[in-house]
């Protein structure tokens, strides 16, 4: 195993860098493309989430491996690799496979212990799949990690140790008050209906607000989430086109927000707008919407940043940490990435906004639950238990390959005899096959069984190698072996 990973998450960059390096499906669809056509990777799996872009490959080489995932992350994601790179990780081996238990727990997560990131992974192992980029190693890893993190939140607490990010926006929304309290007889708007937004939508129909409207670029998909909704008991539920937001903003009492557009949804003057309020425009040159982006794998509309300079797009990347002076009379919370919302929103009048940097901020302070060190027990022994059985699945085509030679010596002195001894009758004959065969598993047995032993011991990987001289075996036939293994159909189902 000579698992590779290069990545940044909310951990080692900041959220502006995040913005700007994220993928899009197409993008991580080249990425993997490219970075099996690299000659350092075999394998290639990427995990793409709003807060954390990951490369992992199945390397030859660890210093050409790194050079090479960290200059692809830097040519797909748009973001200069001098730039980029001191915001890169790396993990390598067992570190490599810690990390990926440890994101799949939850433990690395901006809310610790939220359980989303699974069905991240889930995706993310299914576009391997598909792509056929994720080989043998990939497949496990990933599998293995899916059910590292269903452990994890089955056999602790770990769900106590922090919420969803969808639970924990809204909570930082109201302020310290309940939030049932604080959204009953509200209305929300909702912009989006992935999975994120119809999250968020379910969560405030839970909390008891009176009123959601669901926006979003393909009408079928906001119906379809409001029909849900509606069964869920929501008292009105309905959807709008996403052109005709904007007119639901003058109704709203909350926003969420999470699509994919790769610009502003909601500009700081829509909001203040929305509210009949003055916003600062000599220091915030307006930004009017424009057209929605054209559909890319019917992700949501987008409106895009027009006319502004790098500068204004700075001050509005600006980090939201300001109280709120006077009362609230629109809560924003805004958890895409890149962003949907004007971070100058927060400096109109009467709104509160809460976004994926303020989370994380909020989050890091949040105390830890005791079911923490649990779960850091789980993933080192899984790590422990994943390597090893990793080693031992090296050795095994060896002693295959070497059985399946001394198979082979079998049936050639059978026949030599068979030559010599021409008037053997069937049952003796038999009876000479079976004892001879007898005595070649008896002899090979337990140098089998030890050397797979030491095959799955941290620096048994030599065993391998040393088997295969000592016999002279053909590496041809442990490579076919490999690959017999390999394209198996029931490899890896779970």
């Amino acid at each position: 195993m000579s698992l590779l990973v290069v990545g940044l998450s909310h951990r080692s960059a900041p959220v502006s860098v995040l913005e700007r390096a994220s993928l899009a499906v197409e993008a991580q669809t080249k990425l993997l493309q490219d970075t099996l056509a690299a000659e350092p990777a075999t394998e290639a799996a990427v995990l793409a989430t709003c807060n954390r872009i990951e490369l992992y490959a199945d390397v030859d080489k660890f210093h050409a491996g790194v050079a090479e995932l960290s200059t692809l992350l830097a040519q797909h994601s748009g973001v200069g690799l001098d730039e980029l790179t001191p915001y890169l990780y790396v993990h390598y081996e067992d570190r490599a496979v810690h990390h990926l238990f440890s994101v799949a727990c939850g433990l690395d997560s901006m809310v610790v212990g939220e359980g989303q990131i699974l069905g991240q992974i889930k995706d993310a192992l299914a576009l391997g799949q598909e792509l056929h980029t994720a080989g043998r190693l990939l497949n496990d890893l990933f599998q293995q990690a899916l059910r590292v993190g269903k452990r994890a939140h089955s056999e602790t607490g770990i769900d106590r140790a922090g919420q969803s990010l969808v639970t924990f926006g809204l909570e930082q929304l109201a302020d310290g008050a309940d939030v049932p309290a604080w959204a009953a007889g509200k209305k929300a708007l909702v912009i989006g209906a992935g999975s994120m937004s119809s999250l968020a939508a379910a969560t405030l129909a839970r909390a008891g607000v009176e009123e959601i409207v669901v926006a979003n670029r393909t009408r079928a998909r906001a119906d379809r989430l409001v029909e849900i909704l509606a069964q869920a008991g929501v008292p009105t539920a309905r959807a709008v086109e996403m052109a005709g937001f904007p007119d639901e903003l003058t109704r709203a009492d909350i926003v969420v927000s999470c699509t994919g557009a790769t610009g502003l949804v909601l500009t700081a003057e829509a909001v203040a707008g929305a509210l009949g309020v003055d916003f600062d425009s000599a220091a915030q040159p307006p930004q009017a919407p424009v057209a929605p982006a054209p559909d890319e794998l019917d992700q949501h509309a987008a409106w895009v940043e027009n006319g502004s300079t790098a500068q204004d797009r700075a001050v509005r990347r600006m980090p939201v940490r300001l109280p709120v002076d006077g009362p609230v009379r629109l809560h924003l919370l805004d958890l895409a990435m890149p962003r949907d919302i004007d971070g100058a929103a927060h400096r109109v009048a009467g709104v509160r906004l809460v976004d994926i940097e303020s989370l994380a901020e909020a989050s890091a302070d949040a105390p830890m639950a005791a079911d923490v060190d649990q779960v850091r027990t789980i993933v080192a022994d899984e790590v422990a238990a994943f390597g090893a059985a990793q080693r031992a699945a090296h050795i095994t085509p060896t002693v295959v390959a070497l059985r399946t030679m001394a198979a082979d010596v079998v049936a050639g002195e059978i026949a030599r005899l068979d030559g010599r001894l021409p008037d053997l009758d069937e049952k003796q004959r038999a009876e000479i096959t079976q004892t001879v065969r007898r005595v070649v598993d008896k002899l090979l047995h337990a140098p089998t069984v030890r050397v797979k032993q030491l095959a799955s011991e941290p620096g048994g990987a030599g065993y391998a190698d040393a088997l295969r001289e000592l016999f002279d075996l053909d590496p041809q036939t442990v490579a076919a072996v490999s690959r017999a293994d390999l394209n198996d159909p029931n490899r890896g189902r779970s």
